[in-house]
């Protein structure tokens, strides 16, 4: 494999003007979007093989024993490609749960039902789950945050440009409930839409749940129940399964969200709630029922919000399905079958030379005083790294399932979930636990524990090629890796310290330089539009945190590559220069495209930005990305060098 595939470029296209379609355009021109899927790329090819892969493990399972982790792949494998028992059954696995709401008569047997929901993961209202304490990151603490909706976001219940989804909603819905057998389908409807209109008025939006600080509120139960007057407490509790001790005090993420839902329990009509939880629990389960029900929540969910043209094979919605349940079991046989331990390797140095690189840069800032240095160079030196897989792996012992029953094994494995988190509340944190499965093709950084991950998925073409030159490697797998320890630095990454601990290491004057940096980037993206898309644009301050990860990722990557022995002028390869063949490595890890009705939605809701401005915007603040290709002004990616931006 080639480290640089030219069929992919636009000759017709200069990198001076435009990196990313000089490196991609071709194959942006010719390329066709599988019908069950709403983008292609990069990221695509790779969770496609994973996808692949990771099937043949699942079906070669032929234990039948449900006490061990193959005949648990096994057996919810089956239950999911049942098509038979499961077309023959309808909604009737749902009936119960129907019947259950219409016994609720008042706000106190809402909030039991509510509590159920939680523990079975039937969308509930409020999701209370574990995580590092921002206080104190030694232990895990409880958070309690917003839910309660069907549409992306909160801004799809007020924007008129959202007006056609709305629309589109309500006729889901209510299709949904006629498929169920509701001859009043289309009046709960609309009191689905008006309540949840109603939840969404108290929700945060995006940019304001990128706030650490405003969404940490230690607080004891008694004050949660005291700021949340009509949401009875103790029998959600009841309804869950939870021990009171176990939330004797909750992480309120959002405050003004419980205040303002909570009289909505007892003002709002109790048979809109039980509308309400009808549409929940019918909308939770249908990917588990029958093909009708199925067909419809695509139809919504995937073609309308999305563009995909065809519903995903059942094979590929059973392995998603069998991984969000024991995905560390498949993790496991995936290491054993998949990864060379020779990659692990190699993304120990290149970790190493980013971090040398950042630490580098770091002492050399001009903007920073001394004393938030020593902050930042403490913080960088407690950085923990994790490459491939987990140490150990998760224990599903406890997880009891069916060979047949699939919405039962769906609720018991939700369950399951739940005792999972409420083993750990209040314990201390374990070190050793992956947010993400090694067969997962992503990255990421955890902010309250100050760590790194790259699972063993990523670390292929375009992202990493053990036959590539350094070059395109550090351009690629190795401004992922600056990228992730960026977020480390960025708007809310800079909140917490070493420790993960929330708190402000910043002196005031270099915070102010810090965000003055920001919002120039900001400025930089706000309404950028992606191609096709002229009725929508990048949000620069929903956006600025990946957007200063990619900064900093590129940046220091390029730095770290230089540490590591890059000559810039060095021997041309393949007519290309060692400094051009690390940006052309850094564009086609980007190569990507989406559909229409997908970028619409992302831009709305997704913290990164579209592919093209992530590969193209980055370089225009890079000098050595100037020196490589000679750009002056006259070319499309000049960009004044007083408004070039670097942070880190």
């Amino acid at each position: 494999m080639t480290a640089i595939n030219f069929d992919h470029f636009d000759a017709d296209v200069r990198p001076q003007d435009d990196l990313f379609r000089h490196v991609n355009g071709t194959w942006l021109k010719t390329v066709k979007i599988d019908p069950d899927k709403s983008s292609a790329g990069g990221f695509m090819d790779l969770r496609d093989q994973a996808e692949s892969d990771v099937r043949e493990l699942i079906e070669g399972q032929t234990s039948t024993d449900l006490g061990t982790d193959e005949g648990r792949i096994r057996a919810l494998y089956q239950s999911f490609m049942d098509v038979e028992r499961v077309e023959a059954l309808g909604v009737e696995p749902v009936r119960p749960i129907l019947n259950s709401i219409d016994s609720i008569a008042d706000a106190s047997g809402l909030a039991r039902h509510l509590g159920w929901s939680l523990r079975h993961g039937v969308s509930p209202l409020v999701h209370l789950y574990e995580e590092a304490d921002p206080g104190e990151p030694s232990r895990y603490g409880v958070f309690a945050s917003q839910g309660g909706l069907g549409l992306p976001d909160e801004a799809y219940y007020r924007l008129d440009e959202h007006a056609e989804i709305r629309a589109a909603y309500l006729r889901h819905v209510e299709q949904v409930f006629t498929l169920a057998g509701f001859e009043d389908a289309a009046q709960q409807a609309q009191a689905v839409l008006d309540l949840e209109t109603d939840i969404a008025a108290h929700h945060w939006d995006r940019v304001r749940c990128r706030d650490l600080r405003a969404m940490y509120n230690p607080t004891k139960l008694d004050d949660v129940k005291a700021m949340s007057p009509g949401f009875d407490w103790d029998a959600f509790l009841d309804g869950a399964q939870i021990p009171a001790d176990k939330l004797a005090e909750l992480i309120v993420t959002q405050p003004s969200f419980l205040e303002g839902v909570a009289p909505l329990l007892a003002s709002a009509p109790i048979e809109a709630w039980r509308s309400w939880a009808r549409w929940k629990a019918l909308s939770g389960l249908s990917p588990y029922l029958s093909s009708d029900f199925v067909d419809a929540r695509f139809d919504f969910y995937e073609k309308t919000l999305s563009g995909n043209e065809e519903q995903r094979p059942r094979w590929k919605r059973a392995v998603g399905f069998v991984e969000g349940v024991v995905g560390e079991a498949i993790g496991r046989l995936y290491v054993a079958k998949h990864f060379k331990p020779a990659a692990k390797e190699a993304m120990d140095v290149l970790v190493g030379n980013l971090m040398a690189a950042y630490r580098a840069s770091i002492e050399k800032l001009e903007w920073m005083t001394d004393a938030t240095r020593e902050e930042a160079l403490h913080k960088l030196a407690k950085f923990s790294p994790k490459v491939g897989y987990p140490v150990k792996w998760r224990d599903y012992s406890e997880l009891a399932l069916s060979g047949d029953d699939l919405v039962g094994n769906v609720m018991a494995a939700n369950s399951f979930e739940l005792d999972y988190s409420l083993s750990k509340m209040g314990g201390p944190i374990d070190r050793d636990e992956w947010g993400m499965f090694p067969q997962t093709v992503n990255a990421y950084y955890h902010p309250l524990r100050n760590e790194i991950v790259f699972p063993a998925a990523i670390l292929q073409p375009p992202f990493f090629n053990p036959e590539a030159d350094d070059a395109v490697n550090y351009g690629a797998i190795g401004a992922v890796i600056g990228h992730e320890i960026g977020h480390g630095f960025d708007d809310k990454g800079s909140t917490c310290d070493g420790d993960g601990r929330l708190r402000d290491w910043w002196q005031p004057a270099d915070r102010e330089a810090f965000e003055g940096l920001a919002n120039q980037l900001v400025d930089q993206y706000e309404g950028l539009k992606p191609e096709g898309i002229d009725d929508a644009g990048v949000n620069g301050k929903l956006t600025v945190g990946e957007n200063i990860g990619d900064l900093g990722g590129l940046g220091i990557a390029y730095k770290a590559w230089l540490l590591a022995g890059g000559r810039p002028d060095g021997d041309p390869i393949d007519g290309l220069t060692p400094a051009q063949r690390f940006f052309h490595g850094w564009a086609q890890a980007w190569r990507g495209k989406r559909r229409p009705e997908a970028a619409r939605m992302l831009l709305a809701t997704d913290p990164h930005s579209p592919a093209e401005f992530r590969c193209n915007q980055i370089v225009r603040n890079l000098d050595a990305f100037y020196a490589a290709f000679d750009v002056t002004p006259e070319d499309q990616l000049w960009l004044d060098e007083q408004e070039r931006v670097t942070i880190w």
